[in-house]
């Protein structure tokens, strides 16, 4: 089973520049979540939303191509793929031939499936790729998350790692559905420790959660040492627990590293997915 200590993160690497589906080096989901309680059925849906900003290949001619790329990884897959395997991988496209954006889109899905499922005997899903080709970069996107900010409050911070307890939420009034909206989201990198900057929006409906109290709770991740798909499942979890929402959604944009940035969402059955769109940071 691999480790995040063997993978190439932290570490002199060698760019390939030909194309080499070994390079992407998947990490067990299990371990983690059975930190946070989750061992059998998963309590949320969702998916890791992926954007490669450097891709390129060559075509048949050996003219080089640019595009962008969309990920969208299930999180029921048992693996995630670890990031900097990630820009290794599609950095080993710069000088091979391909013959339409098409081989190339096709030949991302079947790698990155091939990852994300290595060892399962059924998949139970797929992960989406779209290649976006120059000339729809003007369509792409730039949107802030929606919601009512939370960093409006005036409050004072002392703890900078995960603090649960910190949570309230009101259960004597009637519920409430609103969304909450961030941007003081930060992490570190669970090898490294480099600093992962982020906007995060709760969307929920049940008790009243005390904003305050929640703005702390996010500040309270400033020091703490997980990827991005297991800090949102932390949150979806945290939340879930200390104030019992009918309803809930998580969602995390991460300004991009290396080409790349990975935006997680967890929810509860039945929860709208957040529109494809960057914030100004990514």
């Amino acid at each position: 089973m691999n480790t995040p200590e063997q993978s190439q993160l932290g570490k002199a690497s060698a760019y390939a520049d030909q194309y080499d589906p070994s390079l992407l080096f998947p990490i067990p989901r299990s371990g983690k979540r059975e930190e946070i309680g989750i061992t059998g059925a998963l309590p949320f849906f969702g998916a890791d939303l992926w954007t490669a900003f450097e891709l390129s290949w060559l075509n048949a001619r050996g003219k080089p191509q640019v595009a962008l790329a969309h990920f969208t990884i299930p999180c029921e897959t048992p693996h995630i793929i670890e990031s900097k395997s990630f820009k290794l991988y599609l950095n080993s496209f710069n000088n091979s031939r391909f013959d339409s954006l098409e081989a190339v889109q096709e030949r991302l899905r079947e790698d990155v499936n091939e990852a994300l499922w290595r060892g399962a005997a059924v998949r139970q899903s797929s992960a989406s790729v779209r290649v976006i080709a120059q000339d729809a970069f003007e369509l792409q996107k730039v949107q802030e998350l929606q919601g009512l900010n939370l960093d409006r409050l005036d409050i004072e911070c002392s703890d900078y790692t995960p603090r649960p307890d910190l949570l309230k939420a009101d259960h004597d009034n009637p519920p409430v559905t609103e969304t909450l909206v961030s941007h003081l989201l930060k992490s570190n990198c669970l090898v490294t420790g480099q600093p992962d900057w982020g906007s995060v929006q709760i969307s929920y409906t049940g008790a009243a959660i005390d904003q305050e109290s929640l703005l702390r709770y996010i500040v309270s991740f400033r020091n703490h040492n997980e990827f991005h798909e297991q800090c949102v499942e932390r949150i979806f979890m945290d939340l879930t627990r200390q104030c019992r929402p009918l309803k809930l959604s998580v969602y995390a944009r991460y300004t991009r590293r290396g080409g790349l940035d990975i935006n997680p969402w967890r929810a509860t059955p039945g929860s709208s997915p957040p529109q494809a769109a960057r914030d100004a940071r990514q």
